[in-house]
């Protein structure tokens, strides 16, 4: 079993954490989870993991968007108004 070295030479992590990190991993990817039967390499993953998470990110951008248009579009004065803000604060 060999160890990443760091810039120190300290030894870091294994080799069997990484393909348990990379497992675990693989098994909150949707897109990966999808594929169980298949065993992705660890680039695989780790690329799979990056586009999920930007999707994440411009999902939350896109959400967010909208709450704002709606929030903008109420009356400020109404009651619904106050508790949609209290819920967001």
């Amino acid at each position: 079993m060999s160890g990443r070295r760091s810039g120190s030479g300290v030894s870091s992590i294994s080799d069997d954490q990484i393909t348990h990190l990379v497992f675990k991993l693989q098994q909150l990817i949707p897109e990966l989870c999808a594929r169980r039967s298949h065993k992705a390499s660890a680039s695989k993953v780790l690329q799979e993991t990056c586009d999920y998470i930007r999707n994440l990110h411009k999902e939350v951008e896109d959400l967010s968007d909208r709450l704002s248009q709606l929030l903008a579009s109420i009356d400020t004065d109404n009651d619904q108004a106050a508790i949609v803000r209290s819920l967001l604060m």
